[in-house]
């Protein structure tokens, strides 16, 4: 697989809540270091942000240190960092980057809702001949009654066609993520967007690219997303319970 020229970085990167953070820990630059060099890794390899040599050896700590140049003690701290601000996963021994796909040029086409758009265009004109009763007929002549009892009986059809196209479009699974391989239903969608509002792309991302890389298949792709939001949970609660402070758990204090 050929590897990526360049990734995309956004010029206010450094005003991030993640990398200000970062930046009032011990030994902030080489962190952050670390996660360029980190990124530019995935983009050299270029197999959806999951770092494996070869297909089959996950990235250890030790090599890292070894590929980056740094004490391997310095790169353990990084990885448990990022891992505690979401900007890693550990995914069966295998570090992944969840939200690769905003360190690459991709272009996200949103057109799912245009034929809604279009349609509830055609459908306000037609009230608005009712309302206003702009006619070529005198107002209370019968071809004038007639043209606005076509409009309702149109405006009517046009009810039972949309609520017909709206069942079909729920049940109709679209395809999401960077590899186009999260199945998901408008009604689904719309639960992720509610259930997790701020970073529901990054989870999308996510399972896209552990999909594409391990070739596992699910069912339900909002149920495992929901399931592995319920371990992250979990995780999150295990590390909380055993220091009161994530930066004195970071540095082994």
């Amino acid at each position: 697989m050929a590897d990526v020229k360049w990734i995309k970085i956004t010029t206010d990167i450094f005003d991030d809540e993640k990398i200000l953070l970062i930046e009032s820990l011990p030994e902030a630059d080489s962190i952050i270091v670390i996660w360029f060099k980190l990124l530019c890794l995935a983009g050299k390899q270029n197999n959806s942000g999951v770092f494996m040599m070869g297909n089959s050896m996950p990235y250890t700590d030790s090599m890292l240190a070894t590929i980056f140049r740094r004490k391997e003690c310095t790169v353990k701290l990084a990885l448990q960092t990022f891992q505690q601000f979401g900007m890693i996963d550990i995914i069966d021994n295998v570090i992944t980057i969840p939200n690769w796909g905003k360190h690459q040029n991709l272009d996200q086409l949103e057109s799912k809702k245009e034929y809604m758009r279009n349609y509830m265009s055609e459908y306000r004109k037609k009230q608005k001949i009712l309302t206003t009763g702009k006619s070529n007929c005198k107002t209370n002549s019968k071809s004038n009654v007639r043209q606005a009892d076509k409009i309702r009986e149109d405006i009517d059809k046009n009810k039972i066609r949309e609520e017909t196209e709206e069942d079909n479009i729920k049940a109709t699974r679209h395809k999401y993520g960077e590899y186009n391989n999260v199945l998901l239903s408008d009604e689904d969608y719309q639960k992720l967007i509610t259930e997790f509002p701020t970073d529901y792309e990054d989870r999308i991302e996510r399972l896209s690219s552990y999909i594409e890389s391990t070739g596992k298949t699910y069912k339900n792709h909002l149920a495992t997303i929901r399931n592995w939001a319920k371990n992250d949970k979990q995780k999150s609660e295990e590390t909380k319970k055993t220091s009161g402070n994530p930066f004195l758990d970071l540095l082994g204090v």
